[in-house]
């Protein structure tokens, strides 16, 4: 099924968070950066249209990294999957939120209130009796696989992910299978192999502080490539 573009607006009164990679996108944020812009709401949800179901439920998370991940239900749905996620990075400015996935491709979302309205692909409110808006909300991340796509490194009994599409290094929960098939990617060098995987992010308490952070789960399909690199 193909899927729908969907989303969420900028918020007028958010931190802001280094985002997209296109160099004309960053000039005009930094443009409309003048304005002090205060934290914002971590996540909302609702009920988007759809062209061939009966809504897409999706619920946005903005992470204080610059990042965001999307989980998107489709209701009344025959056939599985119903529930894909996706992430990338994102910025803003007072009036708009740039939203970057990791395939390269931008969306664009306004304040509406406290509430986040989806513009169409070229930044305009699009006009529509149909409910473009997401209700701020308190949620935990989706568990729905990503295809994800990084440098793995495992050292000192702790593995780091460092994904290619937003540069970021987030911590691995223990998975031996994963260690074991680092280790045999390596061979004798200690230096991180590229790894691609379905997985999912999570929150897990730091061993050390016992704060929450950010780690990567793996799903499945998990395929070391030695040699590789997130260019090649």
């Amino acid at each position: 099924m193909k899927k729908v573009l969907v989303a969420l607006a900028a918020m007028g009164i958010l931190s802001v968070l280094p985002g997209c990679n296109n160099r004309s996108d960053e000039q005009t944020l930094k443009a409309g950066q003048e304005a002090a812009l205060q934290p914002m709401q971590q996540s909302w949800r609702g009920v988007l249209p759809c062209a061939d179901c009966e809504g897409i439920e999706t619920t946005l998370f903005l992470e204080k990294d610059g990042t965001w991940i999307m989980n998107e239900r489709y209701q009344g749905v025959a056939h599985e999957p119903s529930s894909f996620g996706s992430y990338g990075t994102w910025a803003r400015t007072a009036e708009k939120l740039v939203l970057t996935d990791s395939q390269g491709e931008k969306s664009y979302y306004r304040a509406k209130g406290d509430k986040l309205e989806m513009l169409d692909r070229e930044g305009n409110p699009i006009v529509s009796k149909l409910n473009y808006t997401l209700e701020p909300v308190k949620s935990s991340l989706p568990n729905t696989p990503m295809a994800m796509r990084g440098m793995y490194s495992y050292m000192a009994d702790a593995a780091t992910f460092t994904d290619c599409a937003t540069g970021k290094r987030v911590a691995v929960a223990n998975n031996a299978q994963l260690e074991r098939d680092y280790a045999a990617a390596r061979g004798t060098a200690t230096k991180p192999v590229l790894l691609t995987v379905e997985a999912h992010f999570t929150l897990e308490p730091n061993p050390d502080t016992g704060e929450q952070v950010k780690t990567l789960k793996t799903d499945k399909d998990a395929k070391f490539m030695p040699g590789k690199e997130c260019r090649n």
